[in-house]
């Protein structure tokens, strides 16, 4: 978790010090707590990863289902659904919404959000798509298809608009 409050403090420009994001983050409490969760969840110990999970909403406002798949440094403030996936060094501003886009899917119906993919405020990722590693979301956008790695996507619904970069990127690699 220290890695955690250090990437928050980094990448928040309301952080003032470490202390502070220790003590009053309730994303870096919320992702403590789901850490015990998911720990329960996979040793099927349901009932004491659901509990765990109810209460860490209570207290931070935050629900985060025990089978979500968080990687480290994640900065959130807000829930995540149980098949979200999300890797290292994301930034998810707030009001973003990864969600399910049909009642009753099974199987992947959360978003799988790339290394070094940064959301913009009241995104909204809706359905088992991928965003790519290093891309950007704008604001506001609500992305209903996949955003390739290093891509910048924004709009009602999200378009990529600097293609050119992306093919740059691709070209590269």
């Amino acid at each position: 978790m220290w890695q955690t409050a250090r990437a928050i403090l980094k990448r928040d420009p309301a952080a003032t010090n470490l202390r502070t994001v220790l003590l009053t983050y309730p994303g870096l409490h919320a992702l403590a707590w789901h850490r015990l969760a998911h720990y329960c969840e996979r040793h099927h110990w349901s009932l004491l990863a659901a509990l765990i999970s109810q209460h860490a909403a209570h207290r931070t406002g935050i629900l985060i289902h025990p089978a979500a798949q968080i990687g480290q440094r994640v900065f959130i403030d807000h829930g995540i659904g149980a098949t979200a996936v999300i890797e290292d060094d994301v930034t998810l501003l707030h009001g973003v919404t990864l969600g399910a886009r049909q009642a009753g899917q099974t199987g992947q119906r959360h978003p799988h959000i790339g290394a070094g993919a940064f959301i913009g405020a009241n995104a909204q990722i809706l359905g088992p798509i991928s965003i790519g590693a290093h891309s950007k979301v704008g604001a506001g956008a609500i992305v209903l298809t996949n955003v390739p790695a290093y891509a910048t996507a924004v709009g009602n619904p999200a378009r990529i608009i600097n293609a050119q970069l992306h093919a740059y990127h691709q070209a590269v690699q």
